[in-house]
């Protein structure tokens, strides 16, 4: 009797353990350039827009969020044109759920001057097609170093709304 006891005792200890480390899994879809200066999309801010995925995917696997890969294609299908997924949470929602993923991403670099960009994000819950996060992180001046601490502070954005998980000291 003692025996099962242990055994039970244990049982419940793995089950508990599994539950509180249940993997947030997160799909991060890739970001729109929304240039509104008089030289719109030239090759450097194409490069850097494509830049802020990846940099992020890296960040918030520092803090042990499951990554999950949307791929180019499944995302072009599901947006309707430019700035669609960011303002219907809904079929970004869907797209997520179509590859298990329990939030989405949706995410922009918005530059209104040569001087400054934001990089903003809406954070969309799968299950509901709710957002949950709006986020917004000024990056002023193109540089990557500038890119990489804006990617940064996102990060810690949308970790404050998720698990709070993630360190920046940590990461070094």
């Amino acid at each position: 009797m003692k025996k099962i006891a242990i055994l039970w005792f244990f049982g419940l200890l793995f089950f508990a353990s599994t539950a509180l480390f249940a993997e947030t899994r997160i799909a991060i879809l890739e970001f729109e350039l929304k240039d509104l200066t008089l030289a719109p999309r030239i090759p450097a801010e194409i490069k850097r827009t494509e830049s802020i995925k990846p940099l992020l995917e890296a960040e918030l696997k520092k803090a042990d969020y499951v990554i999950i890969n949307i791929d180019h294609k499944s995302q072009d299908s599901a947006n309707a044109g430019v700035g669609y997924l960011f303002d219907h949470h809904d079929v970004a929602a869907k797209l997520g759920k179509q590859f298990n993923a329990d939030y989405v991403l949706v995410g922009r670099l918005h530059k209104p001057s040569f001087l400054f960009a934001y990089l903003m994000g809406h954070l969309v819950r799968v299950k509901d097609g709710r957002l949950i996060g709006n986020f917004i992180s000024e990056a002023k001046g193109p540089n990557k170093k500038l890119t990489i601490k804006t990617v940064e502070s996102l990060a810690v954005k949308i970790d404050k709304v998720l698990d709070n998980r993630y360190t920046p000291a940590a990461k070094h």
